[in-house]
C-alpha cells in the first residue's frame, strides 16, 4: 500500500517561507492517473485543500492560496513539496499530504485514498 510521510520545520517565523516535503513509498508519484495533494487543518477548524500535483507534473491550487502556494516534485526521490510564502500566524495548522483530489468544493476525507500522518507547523515569532 502507498504510504506518505510529511517532513519539514515545525516552527516558522512570520513573513518567511514554509517548505514541507511529502515522501511517498509503495507507489510512484508518476503513476497514472493519480493526484497528490496538500491539505491543512488549523486548530479548531476543518480541513482545507491547498493544492495538488498530478502524475504528469501539472499543478492545481486553491484560489484562496494560489498567490502564495507552489507545489513541485522530485521524481527521482518520489517526493513532492509544498512551499507557502509570506506566512502569518493564521497559517498555523497540521499539514497533510494525501493521494487524491476533492470531488466537490467541500473537501471529504474519502476523496483521498491515502494520507500522511500530518505534521504540526506553528507560525510564531
Amino acid at each position: 500500500q502507498v504510504q506518505l510521510q510529511e517532513s519539514g520545520p515545525g516552527l516558522v517565523k512570520p513573513s518567511q517561507k514554509l517548505s514541507l516535503t511529502c515522501t511517498v513509498s509503495g507507489g510512484l508519484i508518476t503513476l497514472k492517473y493519480y493526484y497528490w495533494s496538500w491539505i491543512r487543518q488549523p486548530p479548531g477548524k476543518g480541513l482545507e485543500w491547498m493544492g495538488a500535483i498530478d502524475y504528469s507534473g501539472s499543478t492545481y491550487y486553491s484560489p484562496s492560496l494560489k498567490s502564495r502556494t507552489s507545489i513541485s516534485r522530485d521524481t527521482s526521490k518520489n517526493q513532492f513539496t509544498l512551499q507557502l510564502s509570506s506566512v502569518t500566524p493564521e497559517d498555523t495548522a497540521v499539514y497533510y499530504c494525501a493521494r487524491g483530489m476533492p470531488r466537490t468544493a467541500t473537501l471529504r476525507r474519502a476523496d483521498f485514498d491515502s494520507w500522511g500522518q500530518g505534521t504540526q507547523v506553528t507560525v510564531s515569532s
